[in-house]
């Protein structure tokens, strides 16, 4: 598949980058996640300063990350204690 060059707008600054065309509307979505982010942070803290808030906004998308694998290893372990117990009741059953 052919590589696709676009410029993504972060803090009013361009990026170019070269993206999967299956992934073109995906980077474009998260440039304006970051972008409503940095605005939020802005507006209800009062900060000017683009590192400090594209630092809030990479502490904010980690943490984000963190809690939802937390959440899936729940999640995985919940998936694989029911088919141990599917196993046993068809192991049971068969005898």
């Amino acid at each position: 598949m052919e590589d696709l060059s676009i410029k993504i707008k972060i803090a009013d600054r361009e990026y170019p980058m070269k993206v999967k065309l299956t992934d073109e509307e995906r980077v474009r979505i998260a440039g304006k996640l970051i972008n409503e982010k940095i605005k939020s942070y802005k507006e209800q803290f009062g900060i000017d300063d683009k590192q400090d808030l594209l630092a809030m906004v990479a502490f904010d998308c980690i943490i984000d990350k963190m809690t939802a694998e937390d959440s899936h290893e729940a999640i995985d372990q919940t998936v694989f204690e029911k088919i141990s117990q599917i196993n046993h009741l068809v192991s049971q059953s068969i005898l």
